[in-house]
């Protein structure tokens, strides 16, 4: 049986004119579609994800494609048997992401060379020598990435500017970088142009393009994404944990957040390491007096994001934006 949900990933770099408008005309629409996700509007682009049934999902792309500069906006596609996402948020933001540069950065005329799925693979395959570099935050390259990735120890994207400086890269090499869905990619490939390396080229479409188009190969572990599953497979062939549970030690790639409130810390655990801990982090966490009741059952389910850990009164709490 066909799931009944599709998820879509995208963003497109292109000019808006008053984009506080735009926000509250999208989120009329994707409501008025019955979606939910998280979209963010900037004056260079939309970025976003959604999720909801396929003609909606495909509504929301005719909308989208129809208005002026976004004709083009490519769209990463998945299904799934619930909504991953527990309600519906549309914001402006200055930048769809942020590098905290004052270099002026545009990707829609300055980004690397895209090396579509097949090319990418074929450079990965060729023997030739190149540089690659994972463009994601150290929680999300923890449980997976391409093999013989560079994966910088950042928690955000904005650290990548220092990270570079530090990097050691010689600017001659070829370079090769990677993010989700490409957006990364397409503002750090121009700052690295910028700082003067020559031969840089991104993977088109991110981790998510390539497992569709070559089932993920070259790629070890799973690919965090930013919604209620947390993690998805990219290789289909092989998809044996390479990160560990941070309470036992054990093989493991799933995340969950520390049941005290205080702490919420993302963080590997086994269903065996949560159980331990009554879903802490440490044991300082444990006996924390603002530690949430945790249920394993509900941690540990398809859709295991920290609201669905707890009782019903506590989730309503919490999604109404109440402590």
């Amino acid at each position: 049986m066909d799931s009944p949900f599709t998820v879509i990933l995208y963003y497109q770099f292109a000019a808006i004119d008053k984009p506080d408008d735009w926000v509250a005309d999208h989120k009329r629409l994707c409501a008025g579609l019955g979606l939910m996700g998280r979209i963010y509007i900037s004056d260079e682009g939309i970025n976003g994800t959604l999720a909801g049934p396929p003609d909606a999902i495909s509504k929301y792309k005719t909308a989208l494609r129809s208005r002026p500069g976004f004709a083009q906006t490519e769209f990463k596609e998945d299904t799934c048997d619930r909504i991953p996402f527990a309600r519906l948020i549309v914001k402006y933001r200055p930048e769809m992401v942020s590098l905290r540069v004052d270099e002026n950065l545009d990707p829609q005329t300055e980004g690397g060379n895209r090396l579509e799925p097949a090319e990418w693979r074929k450079v990965i395959e060729s023997g030739e020598e190149y540089v690659m570099i994972d463009v994601r935050n150290n929680y999300e390259s923890r449980i997976g990435h391409f093999e013989g990735a560079l994966c910088p120890d950042v928690d955000n994207f904005y650290d990548f500017p220092k990270w570079l400086e530090k990097s050691g890269i010689e600017k001659d090499k070829k370079v090769l970088m990677y993010c989700t869905g490409g957006i990364r990619c397409e503002k750090f490939s121009v700052l690295m142009k910028k700082k003067g390396y020559r031969d840089v080229n991104q993977l088109h479409g991110g981790i998510l393009n390539y497992a569709r188009e070559e089932g993920g190969r070259h790629f070890l572990g799973k690919c965090f994404v930013f919604d209620d599953r947390l993690v998805v497979p990219v290789n289909p062939a092989d998809q044996e944990p390479i990160s560990h549970c941070e309470i036992t030690g054990d093989p493991c790639d799933m995340y969950i957040n520390c049941a005290n409130m205080e702490c919420n810390r993302l963080f590997i655990c086994s269903r065996k390491g949560a159980e331990l801990m009554e879903g802490a982090c440490s044991e300082a966490c444990r006996k924390h007096p603002r530690r949430r009741p945790f249920d394993p059952d509900k941690a540990y389910a398809p859709f295991r994001r920290w609201y669905h850990y707890f009782d019903a009164s506590f989730k309503q709490r919490k999604l109404a934006g109440k402590n």
